[in-house]
């Protein structure tokens, strides 16, 4: 509870207040009148990205991780949010040597000096996660070894956890929080962040993505010393490179900074469209280069896998992209998400055509395929098609490779180095032998489907004969007629009750007339009461016409 008042305060100082009324968390958590009356001249001096990165910045590592998370999904987020997004920076503070020791001791099970012959007190860097420290094994081998933080583990499940709560609360509360179904996305968010937390994983990342160039001298993944490593302790090789901007080191150096720019590009592509594993990170602090213009990956903490299926569909839209094909773009769009009912195959044509304009005759050089790519997804978002993380995941990756590359060649024309892998995925898709070994790997189920064939016709037969066939209607605008139903249904109904009233008054008034006898109806002003009656009851109709348009 003192995480959640902790949180609450921290929306109202940002100026995001309303949503916790919305959401009824203000009479939860008993908040003071008060902490929602912040002056607005400071909420309006910045932008709402601006404050939303403050926000999470101010709650620490969790909501930090979450919006570096976040700020891969364009297809959901505005650009401008997305920006300050990216400018999230861990600047945590170092913890304690005394901890550091400790840790590795308890998780490798030896003394530090049994296990290291030097390991600097200082950190290389620090991270809200973790940090990083120099060492040397006894082998010589110089290594990074990376440490986790102390109860970080606690502390990020418990935020998690809260998250998770909110977005639900927010689902049943607000229109917009269901639509982009809130409690899926932070439920991705949360497993990709304990994904991080896991060093073994990270580990293995980076084993797979060596394994993709163990034949390739012109790229290099640092080693793991899996014998040093951990949940909890990553121990890799340790590379001292030139830094990917640093541009007066690399022409000392006498490094070619365009081809290293296409190396970085085809290293990337070969990752995601043929491997179908690659590093969604690939900012400048992660990658380095070594004499021979050799291109360093490091750091694989956030790890983008994709199916054979997703990368046939990406190569595929790659492919329309440059054909400037609409139809091969919806198509491979809605190959790639998973598509409601209720889509709208032709407006989303027309907004695809609309995209398409926006690059039509522009050179493949000034094309952005990040942005492109996330243009798109984002026109799927609106029309409800839903697009797997991983896949939102290779836009991200795609503007933050070419944000580097332009800067090491201006010229670099990422859509040409692109198409070549996009060919080579399509042909292999209908290659002989690629189609056999398809064929050979579903037998089973065609085997199945045909011995099940001849029992699923009896049991069809059988419903004939008894005229109990099952029929299922699709009206895309049932509401609509449904509410007309109902409009008309009240009408009838309100019309009867007031024919029907109006009946009884008359026969009650003439049978008291022609029988000339004194009653007790006769000494009341019937008619009066009728008419005061009538009146309010139109007086209601109208009321209801125009309160809720359904009458």
């Amino acid at each position: 509870m003192h995480r959640y008042r902790e949180i609450a305060v921290a929306f109202s100082h940002y100026g995001f207040g309303y949503l916790l009324k919305e959401l009824g968390l203000h009479e939860v958590l008993s908040l003071p009148k008060r902490m929602f009356m912040r002056k607005q001249e400071e909420i309006h001096e910045k932008t709402t990205g601006e404050r939303v990165r403050l926000f999470l910045e101010e709650l620490g590592p969790t909501f930090i991780k979450v919006g570096q998370i976040a700020s891969t999904r364009s297809d959901i987020f505005p650009e401008s949010i997305i920006r300050e997004l990216e400018k999230l920076q861990e600047h945590a503070p170092s913890f304690s040597f005394a901890e550091v020791k400790k840790i590795v001791e308890t998780e490798l099970g030896e003394e530090l000096h049994d296990l290291f012959t030097e390991f600097q007190e200082e950190p290389l860097g620090s991270a809200s996660i973790g940090q990083v420290h120099y060492g040397v094994l006894h082998s010589g081998e110089k290594v990074a070894v990376k440490v986790q933080r102390p109860d970080i583990e606690k502390t990020m499940r418990t935020d998690l956890e809260i998250l998770i709560e909110i977005a639900k609360i927010a689902e049943k509360r607000l229109h917009w929080a269901s639509q982009y179904q809130l409690v899926e996305m932070m439920k991705e968010f949360s497993k990709a962040l304990l994904n991080e937390l896991n060093y073994l994983l990270e580990g293995r990342n980076a084993d797979k993505i060596a394994n993709q160039f163990e034949d390739n001298n012109h790229y290099k993944i640092p080693k793991t010393y899996w014998k040093y490593t951990t949940k909890k302790v990553l121990t890799m090789e340790y590379i001292e490179g030139c830094g990917i901007l640093e541009n007066k080191s690399l022409a000392e150096q006498g490094f070619n900074k365009q081809l290293i720019a296409e190396r970085i590009v085809e290293g990337i592509l070969q990752q995601i469209l043929e491997e179908g594993v690659f590093h969604a990170d690939p900012h400048p602090g992660n990658i380095c280069i070594l004499p021979g213009n050799v291109i360093v990956f490091m750091d694989f903490g956030m790890v983008g896998r994709l199916t054979e299926d997703m990368k046939e569909n990406l190569a595929s839209l790659i492919i329309a992209m440059l054909r400037q094909s609409t139809d091969g773009v919806i198509k491979a769009i809605t190959k790639m998400g998973i598509v409601q009912d209720d889509v709208d195959v032709e407006l989303l044509k027309i907004d695809v055509d609309l995209l398409r304009e926006r690059y039509y005759d522009i050179p493949f050089s000034e094309i952005s395929i990040g942005e492109a790519v996330n243009d798109l997804f984002s026109v799927a978002n609106q029309h409800h098609i839903h697009i797997p993380t991983n896949l939102t995941l290779v836009g991200k990756t795609l503007l933050t490779m070419e944000g580097i590359v332009e800067k090491l060649d201006p010229n670099i024309s990422i859509l040409k180095i692109a198409e070549p892998f996009g060919r080579r995925l399509i042909i292999n898709k209908y290659r002989p032998d690629h189609l056999a070994k398809d064929s050979l790997a579903h037998i089973g189920e065609y085997f199945d489907i045909l011995k099940e064939a001849p029992y699923n016709l009896k049991d069809l037969i059988a419903l004939i004969k008894k005229g109990k066939i099952p029929l299922e209607l699709n009206l895309p605008n049932s509401e609509k007629f449904l509410t007309r139903i109902d409009r008309i249904s009240n009408r009838l109904a309100f019309s009867i009750v007031l024919l029907a009233f109006c009946i009884i008054m008359v026969g009650l008034i003439i049978g008291s007339a022609l029988g000339r006898q004194s009653s007790l109806l006769w000494n009341i002003p019937a008619v009066e009461i009728g008419f005061v009656i009538a009146i309010l009851m139109f007086l209601f109709l109208i009321y209801t016409i125009i309160r809720a348009g359904r009458f």
